[in-house]
C-alpha cells in the first residue's frame, strides 16, 4: 500500500492488523463508551483495552466503500503502522457493523471496509507532543455537516502503552480507538476526518463517503 511520508512516496507492506479497542484513558470515558454501545444493545468488554485481530485485507485507501444495510458507522482513530521497526502514524477510520456488534464485536470489525489516509507522519516526529495532536470527525446529516467526535489524544491510552500491550510486530497496523461521539453513536454516509498536530502546524485529513447495499433475505 503506498504513503507519503514526508513528501515521499513509500509502499509499506501490511500483513497483520490489529484494532484496539475502549482505549480511552480514563474510565469515566470508558464507561462512557460502554454505556454508548449499550444504549444499541452491544455488550460489555471483558477487558479493557482489548484487541481485535481482522483480515489486513480489509485496510482500503478507496474513496468510497459498500456497505450491507443502514446500521454501520465510522470511528476517528490514530493509526499506527510497524516497517522493519520504524513506526509510523497515520489516520484511520474503524468503520462497523452495528447490527452485527450487538451479536459479535469481534464479527462487527471484521464485517466492513477500514478507510486509511494515503499520508504519514514518521512517529517520532510527534511522540513528544502526542497529547496535543487532535481528532476530529464531522458527518453529513440532514444537509447539513457536523462535528460527530473531537478531541486530543490525550483522552486516549498512550499510543506506546498500546504498542506494548500488543503484538505489534513488522508489517502491522493498529486502528487504536476513538473518541466519544457527539450526540449518540449513528450510522452516516458521508465521513471528513483530520488529525492535526498544532505543535508542526499540520493535518493529516481522510474523507470518504458510504454506499449502503440492500439487506435481501
Amino acid at each position: 500500500m503506498k504513503f507519503t511520508v514526508e513528501s515521499r512516496v513509500t509502499q509499506l507492506p501490511i500483513d497483520h492488523t490489529i484494532v484496539a479497542g475502549w482505549t480511552a484513558r480514563d474510565k469515566a470515558s470508558v464507561d462512557h463508551h460502554i454505556e454508548e454501545l449499550a444504549a444499541l444493545g452491544i455488550a460489555p468488554p471483558s477487558k479493557v483495552p482489548l484487541y481485535y485481530r481482522v483480515s489486513s485485507a480489509l485496510i482500503t485507501q478507496a474513496e468510497k466503500i459498500e456497505v450491507l444495510g443502514d446500521a454501520t458507522s465510522g470511528e476517528v482513530e490514530p493509526l499506527l503502522i510497524n516497517h522493519n521497526n520504524k513506526i509510523y502514524l497515520g489516520l484511520a477510520s474503524d468503520h462497523t457493523d452495528r447490527d452485527l456488534e450487538i451479536h459479535s464485536v469481534a464479527a462487527s470489525k471484521q464485517a466492513c471496509l477500514k478507510p486509511v489516509a494515503t499520508e504519514l507522519w514518521n512517529y517520532e516526529t510527534v511522540r513528544d507532543h502526542l497529547d496535543e495532536l487532535i481528532l476530529r470527525c464531522t458527518i453529513k446529516e440532514h444537509g447539513n455537516r457536523v462535528t460527530y467526535q473531537e478531541g486530543s489524544l490525550s483522552s486516549l491510552r498512550p499510543l506506546d502503552e498500546l504498542i506494548n500491550g500488543t503484538d505489534f510486530i513488522d508489517a502491522s497496523a493498529m486502528l487504536c480507538g476513538t473518541l466519544g461521539a457527539i450526540g449518540s453513536v449513528r450510522a452516516a454516509c458521508d465521513y471528513r476526518m483530520e488529525i492535526e498536530d498544532p505543535v508542526l502546524q499540520r493535518y493529516i485529513k481522510l474523507n470518504y463517503i458510504v454506499s449502503q447495499l440492500p439487506i435481501v433475505s
